[in-house]
């Protein structure tokens, strides 16, 4: 999705897009325009998929790190 009123997510930490999400949760049903509240939907949904996306990242990292660290844990002689 793109939207020309959202920067790059780069910039933000995952707080403040936890932020923006609950934010922009708050502002879409206290619009009472339906074509609003489609755009804030629209925005809002491009931050939940961020987020899920950065904790994908972050669940494969530890992932790679418990996969290393059992490697010297078995040892067969």
């Amino acid at each position: 999705m793109f939207n020309p009123l959202v920067d790059s997510f780069d910039e933000l930490t995952d707080t403040q897009v936890e932020e923006k999400i609950q934010e922009l949760g708050r502002k879409y049903w206290q619009a009472r325009n339906p074509q609003l509240q489609h755009q804030i939907a629209t925005i809002l949904e491009m931050y939940k998929q961020e987020m899920s996306s950065r904790r994908a990242k972050q669940m494969q990292k530890l992932r790679d790190n418990d996969d290393s660290d059992l490697d010297g844990l078995i040892n067969i002689s």
